[in-house]
């Protein structure tokens, strides 16, 4: 008899928690993208994002998101795989998660003084009799500092697909003729791709919107999403346009939500090949 008003009680924090915090905050940057710097309603925010200089602003986003993402998958799977072959796989996880509990600025700044002209790199380069070079305000560094920051993110979830998966397939898949390749490529990679699809999602949606690191790092000669946001908002005062580039962003992070979202298949608990 109670459990209708129970469950009602139960969702009522949720409910209060999405509409405040996310239903809330959409519709007031939506509102505010209809006026311009004077405080009147206009369509013209919308006409400038749709300009050259904002689609090139667009690509240039996405692609260093694809970098980003692309390195970050690149050796998380890897490192994943082989922790979940260790003896204390647990142990070596929470070590590789440990270093994201720290204040993004503070391991930013630790970079800048890794990859400064006076820094530990270039003393190692200089040693080395290559000489120094300018390692910060590029495009590497930039990228190598996003994917360090984010890797974490990217191991954690196919870490628990792989940890999850049935055993008794790879065992079948041998069993059956299989060598490694064959065996990854059509058991483990496939079972696990969910946990490929949580990574990207938690690595490419916050790289599109990076903006400090875009500005300490690579000294704002990359721009992206996130940087023209920041700078609409804090330098140029426009809110209406930097409201429009974040309505767009938010557009193009719930398609990649869309498009990286799949159902969990190959549990330990499976006992079926399909």
């Amino acid at each position: 008899m109670n459990a209708k008003p129970t469950r009602f009680l139960s969702f009522v924090p949720y409910a209060a928690w999405i509409v405040l915090f996310v239903i809330a905050p959409i519709a007031l940057i939506t509102y505010y993208s209809f006026f311009d710097l004077a405080g009147n309603f206009t369509l013209e925010n919308y006409r400038n994002f749709f300009t050259s200089i904002y689609f090139k602003l667009i690509v240039n986003s996405f692609w260093y998101a694809f970098l980003i993402t692309f390195f970050s998958l690149l050796f998380a799977y890897p490192t994943a795989y082989f922790l979940t072959k260790t003896k204390h796989k647990q142990l070596w996880l929470l070590l590789i998660i440990i270093p994201s509990w720290i204040n993004l600025l503070l391991k930013t700044y630790a970079f800048i003084g890794l990859f400064g002209l006076y820094g530990p790199i270039n003393a190692f380069l200089e040693m080395a009799g290559i000489g120094q070079h300018q390692l910060l305000f590029t495009d590497f560094s930039f990228v190598f500092v996003a994917v360090y920051i984010f890797i974490p993110f990217m191991i954690l979830p196919i870490f628990n697909s792989l940890d999850k998966l049935n055993p008794a397939l790879i065992d079948a898949a041998q069993d059956l003729g299989a060598n490694a390749w064959t065996t990854f490529s059509r058991v483990t990679l496939p079972l696990t791709m969910n946990g490929v699809k949580s990574g990207i999602q938690v690595v490419f949606i916050p790289a599109l919107s990076l903006f400090m690191i875009t500005r300490l790092i690579a000294g704002n000669k990359v721009i992206t999403l996130g940087t023209a946001i920041e700078q609409q908002f804090l330098v140029a005062q426009n809110w209406g346009m930097g409201s429009t580039i974040a309505v767009f962003l938010i557009l193009f992070m719930f398609i990649i939500m869309l498009f990286t979202s799949g159902s969990e298949k190959g549990a330990a608990g499976s006992g079926k090949i399909k």
